[in-house]
């Protein structure tokens, strides 16, 4: 069986004049991804397939699993079948290094986790905010959201005000669908000016899954902490997105929507530059703007 990251469909066309006409179209893939942690059930999760390996890393790493990909020993996708027992990579099978987890320390959690919200499967309140392996805050600075805790520029407004048109041209299966979403990481350079390289981008139908997916590619292959990067995303800020850069030490997370209070209130409080309304050059910053040139 094919991963399909988009399935063409019939369908049929109305317009306001009462014209009706039939034709192909192209739907976004979505399909449910169990991940298996040295042989327990941790989570489903519904995703676009594609990409598995670094969704499914960077998925842990949010989860405050594991640190880093050195942490996974194995992820197995045989187990996997189709009704027509043909393979369709659904199951993934994690063997996790000696004393990295375990069943009965991890918080309770229930299994199912949607494309529209990416911790939607913790059971519990207090499991729902994670510990970074990667502060962006020392330790030893007392933070209070009430005072400005100064850190230095990381890139110049020009350029963060060009990533949402730069993310744009990575959204292949957007242009084919219009149903998924994408985030995109930039690594930033000495100069707040020069354009940043961007490293990966990726798409899917759940905001959450794309930012795992460029994370997990970003473990593999640049390691962690990314902290001197920039994370661009087509959809709104949520409180989830900021902690997951967070957990991968992300200090700038950019947004084309707004973003939620508590987003905000996460951003001061981890030390994320949180960035809204990111459109035609303009953008509002939330949290920590002195890190804008």
């Amino acid at each position: 069986m094919v991963q399909r990251r988009a399935v063409r469909a019939r369908v049929h066309k109305f317009d306001a004049t009462g014209e009706i006409s039939a034709g192909p179209d192209s739907l976004a893939g979505e399909e449910p991804l169990e991940i298996q942690l040295n042989g327990e059930q941790f989570s489903v999760t519904m995703r676009t397939p594609g990409n598995d390996v670094e969704l499914i890393a960077g998925y842990l790493l949010s989860e405050a699993v594991i640190t880093s990909m050195d942490d996974i020993e194995e992820i197995d996708f045989s187990a996997g079948l189709a009704p027509d027992g043909s393979r369709n990579y659904n199951v993934a099978k994690v063997r996790l290094r000696p004393g990295i987890w375990s069943a009965e320390a991890a918080p309770a959690r229930s299994v199912y986790t949607s494309s529209s919200c990416g911790i939607c499967g913790t059971a519990a309140i207090d499991a729902v905010t994670k510990t970074s392996a990667y502060p962006l805050i020392p330790a030893s600075f007392p933070v209070d959201l009430d005072e400005e805790f100064r850190f230095p520029q990381l890139l110049s407004a020009a350029r963060i005000g060009e990533l949402p048109d730069r993310l744009r041209t990575q959204q292949e299966v957007f242009d084919k669908t219009g149903g998924v979403h994408a985030a995109a990481l930039f690594a930033v350079g000495d100069d707040p000016a020069t354009e940043p390289e961007l490293l990966i981008g990726r798409e899917d139908v759940g905001r959450h899954n794309a930012v795992d997916k460029v994370i997990g590619w970003a473990m593999a292959n640049q390691g962690l902490p990314l902290n001197r990067t920039v994370l661009q995303v087509s959809a709104r800020a949520s409180f989830e997105l900021v902690q997951k850069s967070a957990m991968a030490g992300i200090p700038m997370m950019s947004a084309v929507s707004a973003p939620s209070a508590l987003a905000v209130d996460h951003g001061k409080s981890l030390g994320v530059s949180v960035i809204g309304f990111n459109r035609r050059g303009r953008f509002n910053v939330y949290s920590y703007p002195e890190r804008v040139a």
